[in-house]
């Protein structure tokens, strides 16, 4: 890796330098623990603040209110929110050392010639681009990606190896004990600056498009079914998934391996707890949690065994208040 100094990177994303000097170069960015004399490190979470003073790093990055003990150890750059200026340092980092996707279309890609890429855009190895797809400007395609007919992304996506965009929904009618398959006729519609994990799939709608709006950014083995609709800038983790026809909001968050059933609605800023199942629309913002405690087994069983009974306990208590008021 080619060295970067100090001074460029506080010419480039702003912060006070301090303690240090600007020609000091920098050839890793590491965390505190491992960071040598060559690195830049970052401490956002005060909790880890005793790290900070056995920190090796050339120089850590803080927020104001930790200046004085990073610059007890020495160099520093201090920002209003460390985590996000070490997340622009990152960019800044790749961009500098030439780390980014190869604009273009890789020979062993397969584009329909009814497609259309942007000159910006970049298609990976083995990625498939079929019929009437549009891919947006600046927008990456890593390698074995699948994006359907007639679906579209919009400019600086990033979509990660073996996602597939735009299969059929899971549609089908019961007939005499068989299936009869509903043709799924809508698209996939995803906007700007979209990040979608590896392995994710997101099914084409059955008759409107499936919408992905801009800013979302999804983890890998994600299942979006057809017809969902995500608002702009909500964040998705691994292995969670959501049924068909349901709308999440804006500024929203899913927790890993969080299930939501089929034709909701959340609200904007609605946030959803790690396995939680999520049976009901939710109207109002706010932390949604639904999940059963791990215990020992044994434990656990009688806890189970319990709440199959919370109804029949609750039907009692009913009708001993009744009989309470009646007396």
């Amino acid at each position: 890796m080619s060295a970067v100094r100090l001074g460029q990177i506080v010419e480039a994303l702003g912060g006070e330098l301090q303690g240090g000097s600007p020609g000091t170069e920098i050839r890793r960015l590491a965390p505190l623990e491992t960071a040598g004399g060559d690195a830049l490190s970052f401490l956002s979470n005060p909790r880890y603040q005793s790290q900070l003073a056995a920190s090796q790093a050339a120089c850590v990055i803080v927020g104001p209110a930790l200046r004085d003990a990073a610059l007890a150890r020495g160099a520093c750059i201090v920002a209003p929110d460390p985590y996000v200026y070490f997340a622009r340092v990152t960019q800044l980092w790749k961009r500098l050392q030439g780390l980014g996707a190869t604009v273009g279309i890789h020979p062993s890609a397969v584009v329909h010639e009814e497609a259309q890429v942007h000159p910006t855009a970049s298609i990976g190895p083995l990625c498939v681009v079929e019929r009437g797809a549009v891919i947006g400007a600046h927008t990456r395609l890593a390698s074995r990606v699948t994006v359907g007919e007639r679906c579209r992304l919009g400019e600086r996506c990033i979509v990660h190896p073996g996602v597939v965009i735009g299969a059929d929904g899971f549609g089908f009618a019961h007939e005499g004990g068989q299936w009869v398959k509903i043709e799924q006729l809508g698209a996939v519609r995803i906007g700007h600056d979209v990040e979608i994990g590896a392995n994710t799939c997101i099914d084409r709608g059955a008759l409107e498009d499936t919408v992905i709006e801009d800013g979302v950014k999804l983890d890998n083995l994600i299942q979006i079914a057809h017809n969902v609709h995500i608002g702009r800038h909500t964040a998705m983790a691994g292995c969670s998934a959501v049924a068909g026809s349901t709308k999440i909001g804006a500024h929203c968050t899913i927790a890993g391996a969080a299930s939501i059933v089929g034709h909701l609605e959340l609200a904007d800023n609605v946030h959803i707890s790690t396995n939680t199942v999520v049976t009901h629309s939710i109207s109002r913002p706010g932390q949604y949690t639904g999940v059963f405690p791990m215990d020992d087994n044994a434990r656990w069983e009688k806890n189970a065994a319990t709440l199959r009974q919370l109804h029949r306990l609750r039907e009692r208590i009913k009708a001993l208040e009744q009989t309470h008021k009646g007396g």
